[in-house]
């Protein structure tokens, strides 16, 4: 589907007209929207506006690139992505911009540009001066603000994760955790792409951006670094986190192979005994004591009290409790 918006040079306004008027000296400027289109409707970028091929390869290639700027001759390109708000992919949403006209194209419903096509039907202003450069920051500043909801729900799963308890399966904290980590790389393989793009617009010469377009953009861009920023840190934790999972798993994982070392160790004598008077030998002296039975179980009970209360000592036992006030003071606030 194809949707036209132009503004005449008397202020009127108007709707849905067919691409051979787009040249019609009346209109000032004029915004196309290639919202889903056809393979028909796709030679139109090339038939009816002669963009570069290049730009429009990059359009209508299957599989989204990374957002960019590219300048040709008299007008801009800029690929953008936009967020799906329940898998966190990327919706890419392509634009041509120069003075006299915006086109955008897409190959999925992106609230952005229908937003933006209410709010024109409406009668709303872009801005102070209305432009085609106004209508695209108006986008890009709403695909901006889109991400951060996003960012601040992972916030709030890493505090949710931080906060479990050594209760919950070690597996099934750190499955929640690189499940986080997976949505926080993709955004981040949208947010860094577009802080280059917005840095690469303010700088560069001639891109028909006047001194206060250039604070509107400026804006977006310091949202963008804020994003990537946040990310950042919430990476950092995340890792911090990890470790955190790594270094009590691994020390539960000595605690029990202390465990069944100690208990080892004590059987190890007593197996001993056992097995001494278990060989079938006819002259065993103890054999023919009338409380032989009896003496050899307080034998082998004193060694095992004995041993218990000698590895107590030398610390061994005391392991285990310790390790146990450490889960405590790493997961509970």
């Amino acid at each position: 589907m194809i949707r036209t918006f132009a503004m005449q040079h008397d202020g009127s306004i108007i709707y849905d007209f067919p691409l051979s008027k787009i040249h019609d000296q009346a209109i000032k400027w004029f915004w196309v929207d290639f919202n889903r289109p056809t393979v028909k409707e796709e030679e139109e970028l090339s038939n009816a506006f002669n963009f570069h091929p290049l730009a429009i390869e990059d359009c209508i290639e299957k599989g989204h690139q990374r957002p960019k700027m590219d300048k040709y001759n008299g007008y801009l390109f800029l690929l953008l992505h936009s967020l799906s708000k329940s898998t966190y992919d990327a919706l890419e949403l392509d634009i041509f911009v120069s003075d006299k006209l915006v086109v955008t194209f897409h190959r999925d419903e992106l609230e952005a540009v229908d937003n933006m096509w209410e709010k024109l039907k409406r009668g709303e202003k872009l801005d102070d001066h209305e432009d085609p450069v106004d209508l695209v920051h108006t986008m890009v500043d709403t695909i901006t603000d889109e991400y951060f909801p996003y960012v601040y729900g992972i916030e709030d799963h890493l505090n949710q994760i931080e906060e479990l308890t050594d209760e919950n399966s070690s597996h099934d904290v750190m499955d929640r955790l690189f499940d986080v980590r997976h949505d926080m790389q993709k955004l981040r393989r949208s947010l860094i792409p577009t802080r280059d793009l917005l840095y690469r617009l303010l700088n560069t010469p001639n891109t028909s951006l006047d001194k206060e377009q250039q604070l509107y953009f400026q804006d977006v861009y310091d949202h963008v670094l804020k994003l990537v920023e946040m990310l950042e840190s919430y990476r950092e934790f995340s890792s911090d986190i990890r470790d955190n999972y790594i270094s009590v798993s691994s020390d539960k994982m000595n605690n029990i192979m202390m465990t069944l070392t100690v208990i080892t160790t004590i059987f190890m004598p007593l197996t001993f005994i056992a097995g001494l008077y278990g060989m079938n030998f006819i002259n065993i002296p103890e054999l023919e004591f009338e409380n032989g039975y009896f003496i050899v179980l307080g034998v082998m009970g004193f060694i095992a009290i004995a041993m218990f209360f000698v590895f107590r000592k030398i610390g061994w036992l005391r392991f285990s409790r310790s390790q146990k006030k450490k889960r405590r003071r790493i997961f509970i606030k």
